[in-house]
């Protein structure tokens, strides 16, 4: 109730409504998008759908974030932010038709992944205006609760944009080409609404003395440096920072897996878009994906608690030790039902850790640097998810049945769990150390 009473304040306030609208339309085209793309490499009955073709997806979709994403505050301070969100979304809509048309036309792979990682890198700078900005559109008193709404509630949009993408996709019978085309008339309605918005309402403020571009982009560079020594003095966080990456790993690979299990192992090869094995299997899809979100929800309402009572560090410990019980127990059946609970279980496991790991690291790195060092957890957060990728590209077998990636990813779940298990020297536990409330970090709406 207090959260909609929040809500409610807020949207009482014009050009936070007018902002809000800009990024559900935004964030739900993404969900579209993003959907589309899986769909049509996994799922297009002319594509033989390969972990390796998957990797290279998610490589596309999320390098971007990594690599952009420290640089993008460079430019937010130099170029007009409405016009950021106005011709940011345009340029999307038209990327994303264009994707659509190489669908169509079958034209080589690599002309579809360099359409599709040019949306996706526009998108960093989308989302990260999207966050600069709110103060602008909120008094102080009431941007705390901003923070914490606004981007939820984008991430909220893309997963029903996704949702819609795979209703439209399994009731109509419609092609990946009309789903991005779906996405692309989001986009366009993202850019119309950023109209709306006062084009100096935004920022950033004239005449203000800013270093030159080549000199921002360097010393940016330099202070990711110096967060990055900073993190390497405060053993706790860079310890959690490292479970982190190592069980976003164990998620990337094991969704590879999912994917090829619901292309091949549940649906059939070869089955057209038409075909009832290939529904079913994308049905699934969209099941696993709902079931892990699911787990996210759960973690979020479970974790300020128990890690009241554990501490931090140990609900790691807890969350990595009952996933390397778990996955392989469920895992190895490879059949639908023990594989969609272990999606939920997963799902629960990995944000659970990833809420503690925010709390360690928001309580023990100095605030000088705290910007810094989540500016490299969300390159860590997206690079672990790609090499996993890359890992089960390797060791997959086509139907995606493999025992050993699932004993893989057990093992690397205890090892951080053992190794979690052990306080360092210096390394107290504190209780209560999370909040209800959990703080947003550098990455936005593509976060759980």
């Amino acid at each position: 109730m207090a959260v909609a009473r929040d809500l409610l304040v807020l949207l009482r306030l014009r050009d936070f409504r007018r902002l809000l609208a800009v990024r559900l339309l935004s964030q739900s085209a993404d969900g579209v998008y993003q959907v589309a793309l899986a769909a049509y490499v996994v799922f297009s009955p002319e594509r033989q759908a390969s972990p390796a073709a998957i990797a290279s997806a998610m490589a596309v979709l999320l390098l971007p974030y990594s690599l952009i994403g420290p640089f993008a505050g460079v430019f937010l301070d130099r170029w007009s932010r409405r016009q950021i969100l106005l011709y940011g979304n345009l340029l999307r809509a038209v990327l994303a038709g264009l994707t659509a048309l190489l669908i169509v036309a079958g034209l080589p792979d690599w002309l579809f992944y360099a359409s599709a990682l040019s949306v996706t890198a526009v998108n960093r700078f989308v989302l990260a205006c999207l966050s600069a900005v709110l103060p602008r559109v909120v008094d102080e008193e009431r941007l705390v609760t901003a923070n914490s709404l606004s981007p939820t509630a984008g991430t909220l949009a893309a997963t029903a944009g996704g949702g819609l993408a795979f209703m439209v996709r399994l009731a109509g019978g419609s092609s990946d080409a009309a789903v991005v085309l779906l996405g692309a008339a989001l986009y366009l309605s993202a850019a119309l609404a950023a109209l709306r918005l006062a084009r100096e309402l935004l920022g950033p403020e004239p005449g203000r003395q800013r270093p030159g571009l080549r000199a921002a982009v360097s010393g940016t560079a330099r202070e990711l440096a110096a967060g990055l020594a900073h993190l390497a003095e405060r053993r706790p966080a860079s310890r959690a920072l490292a479970a982190m990456g190592l069980m976003r790993f164990c998620y990337g690979a094991l969704t590879v897996m999912v994917l090829m299990l619901c292309r091949y192992a549940w649906s059939g090869p070869g089955a057209g878009p038409g075909d009832a094995s290939t529904s079913d299997g994308m049905a699934l899809l969209g099941l696993a994906v709902t079931l892990s979100g699911a787990g996210f929800f759960a973690a979020a309402v479970l974790t300020p608690w128990a890690a009241g009572r554990l501490g931090p560090r140990r609900w790691i410990v807890a969350c990595a030790a009952a996933a390397a019980v778990l996955e392989p127990a469920l895992g190895l059946t490879f059949a639908p039902g023990p594989v969609l609970a272990a999606a939920f279980v997963l799902g629960a496991a990995t944000q659970g850790a990833k809420i503690a790991t925010d709390t360690v690291v928001q309580s023990t790195v100095d605030d000088a640097y705290r910007g810094r060092v989540f500016s490299l957890y969300d390159m860590l957060f997206n690079i672990a998810f790609v090499a996993a990728a890359g890992f089960a590209a390797l060791i997959l077998p086509p139907d995606g049945r493999s025992a050993a990636l699932v004993g893989v990813v057990a093992l690397v779940y205890a090892a951080v769990a053992v190794a979690m298990g052990r306080p360092h020297h210096g390394e107290g536990e504190r209780r209560g150390g999370v909040s209800r409330e959990t703080r947003r970090t550098p990455g936005d709406g593509t976060r759980e």
